[in-house]
C-alpha cells in the first residue's frame, strides 16, 4: 500500500516538473519573441534612438557615452558606429559649439524630468526635434528626428508673410478672380480694407480710363505668358483716380491648371507727376507754352518716319518777326514778351490740331505741317496757303497794354518727303528761305528750291567720298577727357574724325548722319569699336591708365543689328580689352525703338562687364518708367542744358532734377559741354560731379591726352 502511494506521488512530481519545464520554455520563448520584437522595433523605427550615460564633473555634464543606438541614428546623423564612444570623440568641438544641448541632457539626467526641444545643432549644421528622458540616474534616452526641411519651410513661410506686408499693394484671388486676401499696403493705396475687398472682384478698382481692348490684351498676355505688367489707372474707394504699376502672376497647380492670381500694385502718382514736370521743363517754352526746339526736333524725327511710310509730303515754315529787337530796345522786354505770347496764339489759330507750332527761341517760330498731298506741287500750294494765312494774321495790330503795335513777319518754307534730308538740313533750308524773304523786303514768304538741289548733289558726292574714305582708312579717333570733381581723369569719350584728302579733318557732324542713312555706319562703327578696345588693352598694361574708361557712341543702326552683341564679344576676345572699362553711350530714341530688344542686348553685354550711359539725357520724352527697366549705369546731361544753365533757371532746374533722378535710381551722372569754370561750379552745386568739355580738354589724338590730373 505504501509503495503504491509513493509511486503515485513520484508520478505527480514528475508531471509537475514536466509542466514547470514546459512553462519555463514557453516563458523563455515569449521573452525571446518579445526581445526580438523590441529589437525589430528599435532597429526599424524612423526616429533616431540613443541610450547614453552622462559624464558629470562638479555637477556639470562634460561628456556622455553612447551605450546603444538604432539604425536610424546613423541615417539621421551620418556619424557611423558610435557605441562605446564619447560624443567628444565622435563630434569634436560639440561641447563648445552646442552648450545648450549639454545643459538639456544634464538637467534630465539629474532631475528625471523629460524635456522636448527643437534645436539647431551647430556641429552638425542641422535642425533636430529631440525628446529626452532618464530611465535611471545619470542615464538618458534620446529620441530625435531631423526637421531641417520643416524649419526651412517655416522660414520661407515667414519670409512670404513678411513680403506680403511689403510696401506694394498685394491681392490674391482664386481662379475666378474673386479676391481672397489683400495686405495693408493695398488698403493704404486703394482705401479698401480686407473686409471691403475679400469676396469681390478686382474690377471694383476700375477707373474707366482703360478700355475693353486694354483688358483683353492684358488677359491674353496672362494666359499666354503666365504674367503681365504695365501701367493702369485705378479708382480709390474715395472715387479718386490714380496711376498704378500693376503686375499680375498666375499660380498653377500640380496639374498645370490656374489656381490663383497674385497682383501687386504700386501707386506711381509721384513718379508721373515728376515725369510731367520734367517734360514740361524740358520740352515746352515757359513764355508761350508752345513746344520748344527739343520737342520740335523729336516730332520732326517722327514726322519724317511717317512721311517715308505714307509717301505724303510735309512742310516746315520758319517764322521770324521783323524788327523785333527794336521793340525790346525801345519798349522793354515785358512788351516784347507780351507780343510773343500773342504771336504764338495767332499762329496756333492758323493751323490744324495735328500740326506743330514751336518756339525756337527769341522771336523765331517754326510750324511743322504734316500729311500734305503726296504730289509735290500740290503740297507747295497747301504750305503756301497756310503761310499766307499766318502772314495775314500776324499783320493785324497787337494790343500791348495801352499801346497798339504793328509787326510784320518773314517766312521761309521747305518741304520734306521721307528722310531725304536730315533734320538739321531741313531746318537750315527753312532758315535760308526765311532770310531770302527778309532780303526780298520782309513781310513775305519764300520757298526753298534751288538750294535743295545743290544740297542733294553735295550729299551724293559726300557719300562717295565716305565710301572711299572707309576703303582707304582715312578715319582716326580723337579722345575728349572725362574728369571727376577733383579734375582727375577718369576716362575719355572716343570721337571719330575723317581725315579727308581735300577738306582736311572733318568732325562727325558732317558725315555721321549720312553714314547712318547709307548703312556705312556699320563698317565705320566696327572700326571704331575695335580701335577703342585695342586702346583699352594697351592702357591696361600701364598703372597710370589701367583704370580709365573709354566711352563709345553707338548708332541705332549698329545697335539693332542682330549680331551686335556677338560682334562686341568677338572684338573683346580678339583685343583682350577689359570689358569693364568699355562704356557704350546710347540715346533714348535708340533704346525705346524696341525696348525689349534693347534690354535683352544690354543685359547680355553687362554679363561681360560692359557698362552703359544714356546720352543726351533730357532731350527725349520717354516715360521715366523705362529707366527702371533699362540696365543703365550713367546718365549724360545734354550740352543744351549745360550751355544755358547759368542764365536759364529752367535748364538749371532740369539738371538738378536729372541728378536727383540718377541718385534715386543708383545711376552715375556726367555733364557734357562744360566750357567754363562757372558752369563747372554750378554743376557741382547742383550735385553733378563728373564732367566733360572744353574746360578740361578738346578732343585730341590719344598721344596728346593728359593723365593723372596734369596736362
Amino acid at each position: 500500500m505504501t509503495d503504491i502511494t509513493t509511486l503515485n506521488l513520484g508520478e505527480e512530481v514528475l508531471a509537475l516538473l514536466a509542466e514547470a519545464e514546459l512553462e519555463r520554455k514557453e516563458t523563455e520563448q515569449a521573452l525571446r519573441d518579445s526581445e526580438q520584437l523590441y529589437r525589430s522595433l528599435f532597429e526599424n523605427m524612423l526616429n533616431g534612438f540613443a541610450y547614453c550615460r552622462v559624464l558629470f564633473e562638479q555637477g556639470q555634464a562634460q561628456d556622455f557615452i553612447y551605450l546603444s543606438v538604432n539604425n536610424a541614428f546613423d541615417t539621421l546623423t551620418g556619424l557611423g558606429q558610435v557605441v562605446g564612444k564619447k560624443v567628444s570623440e565622435v563630434i569634436p568641438g560639440i561641447r563648445e559649439a552646442d552648450p545648450a544641448l549639454f545643459e538639456i541632457y544634464a538637467r534630465v539626467a539629474l532631475s528625471g524630468i523629460p524635456e522636448y526641444v527643437e534645436i539647431y545643432v551647430q556641429a552638425l549644421q542641422r535642425w533636430f526635434s529631440i525628446a529626452v528622458y532618464s530611465p535611471s540616474f545619470e542615464h538618458i534616452v534620446v529620441v530625435f528626428d531631423e526637421i531641417s526641411e520643416r524649419k526651412k519651410a517655416e522660414l520661407e513661410l515667414r519670409i512670404a508673410a513678411t513680403a506680403f506686408e511689403a510696401q506694394e499693394g498685394i491681392m490674391v484671388t482664386d481662379a475666378d478672380t474673386v479676391i481672397m486676401r489683400v495686405n495693408r499696403a493695398f488698403t493704404e493705396i486703394t482705401g479698401y480694407t480686407a473686409e471691403d475687398a475679400v469676396g469681390k472682384k478686382p474690377n471694383m478698382l476700375k477707373s474707366g480710363y482703360n478700355d475693353a481692348v486694354f483688358f483683353s490684351d492684358m488677359w491674353q498676355g496672362i494666359q499666354r505668358d503666365g504674367k503681365w505688367q504695365g501701367e493702369i489707372w485705378n479708382r480709390r474707394k474715395t472715387g479718386e483716380t490714380f496711376p498704378g504699376w500693376l503686375t499680375i502672376t498666375a499660380v498653377a497647380g500640380d496639374d498645370g491648371s490656374i489656381t490663383h492670381y497674385v497682383g501687386t500694385l504700386t501707386d506711381i502718382t509721384q513718379r508721373k507727376d515728376a515725369e510731367t514736370e520734367i517734360r514740361q521743363l524740358a520740352f515746352f517754352d515757359p513764355l508761350t507754352g508752345l513746344p520748344n526746339r527739343r520737342l520740335l526736333l523729336d516730332r520732326l524725327h517722327q514726322a519724317l518716319l511717317v512721311s517715308a511710310r505714307s509717301q505724303r509730303q510735309g512742310a516746315l515754315l520758319f517764322i521770324d518777326l521783323d524788327n523785333f529787337k527794336s521793340l525790346n530796345d525801345n519798349h522793354g522786354h515785358d512788351q516784347g514778351d507780351l507780343l510773343l505770347k500773342q504771336v504764338a496764339q495767332r499762329i496756333v489759330s492758323c493751323v490744324r490740331e495735328v500740326d506743330t507750332v514751336a518756339r525756337m527761341g527769341g522771336d523765331e517760330f517754326v510750324v511743322m505741317l504734316e500729311n500734305l498731298s503726296g504730289r509735290y506741287q500740290e503740297a507747295i500750294v497747301q504750305a503756301e496757303r497756310v503761310g499766307g494765312k499766318i502772314l495775314s494774321t500776324l499783320n493785324q495790330p497787337y494790343s500791348l497794354g495801352k499801346c497798339e503795335h504793328r509787326s510784320s513777319t518773314s517766312i521761309g518754307v521747305t518741304l520734306f518727303d521721307g528722310q531725304k534730308f536730315s533734320i538739321g538740313e531741313l531746318l537750315k533750308q527753312a532758315d535760308l528761305a526765311m532770310y531770302q524773304a527778309k532780303m526780298a523786303g520782309r513781310n513775305t514768304l519764300r520757298l526753298f528750291n534751288l538750294e535743295m538741289l545743290a544740297a542733294s548733289e553735295a550729299r551724293l558726292h559726300l557719300e562717295e567720298s565716305l565710301r572711299e574714305g572707309l576703303r582707304r582708312d582715312q578715319f582716326i579717333l580723337y579722345y575728349q577727357p572725362q574728369v571727376d570733381c577733383d579734375g582727375l581723369l577718369t576716362g575719355a569719350e572716343a570721337l571719330v574724325r575723317w581725315q579727308h584728302p581735300c577738306h582736311g579733318l572733318m568732325p562727325p557732324g558732317e558725315f555721321i548722319s549720312l553714314a547712318e542713312e547709307t548703312g556705312l555706319i556699320l563698317p565705320l562703327g566696327n572700326w571704331v569699336l575695335e580701335t577703342v578696345c585695342r586702346q583699352l588693352a594697351d592702357w591696361s598694361t600701364q598703372k597710370m591708365t589701367d583704370q580709365l574708361t573709354l566711352a563709345v557712341n553707338v548708332s541705332a543702326r549698329q545697335f539693332h543689328c542682330p549680331d551686335f552683341v556677338e560682334r562686341v564679344f568677338a572684338v573683346l576676345d580678339k583685343t583682350g580689352a577689359n570689358p569693364r572699362r568699355l562704356r557704350f553711350e546710347l540715346t533714348e530714341s535708340l533704346l525705346l525703338d524696341n525696348v525689349d530688344e534693347s534690354i535683352a542686348k544690354m543685359t547680355e553685354l553687362k554679363t561681360k562687364g560692359v557698362t552703359f550711359a544714356l546720352d543726351d539725357f533730357g532731350v527725349g520724352y520717354s516715360s521715366l518708367r523705362y529707366l527702371q527697366l533699362l540696365p543703365l549705369d550713367q546718365l549724360k546731361i545734354d550740352v543744351s542744358f549745360v550751355r544755358d544753365a547759368l542764365t536759364d533757371t529752367n535748364d538749371a532746374a532740369i539738371i538738378r532734377t536729372i541728378v536727383a533722378l540718377g541718385q534715386t535710381l543708383g545711376l552715375g551722372v556726367i555733364a557734357e559741354g562744360v566750357e567754363t569754370k562757372a558752369q563747372c561750379d554750378l554743376l557741382a552745386k547742383l550735385g553733378c560731379h563728373a564732367f566733360q568739355g572744353y574746360l578740361f580738354g578738346i578732343p585730341l589724338p590719344v598721344e596728346a591726352l593728359w593723365f593723372g590730373g596734369q596736362k
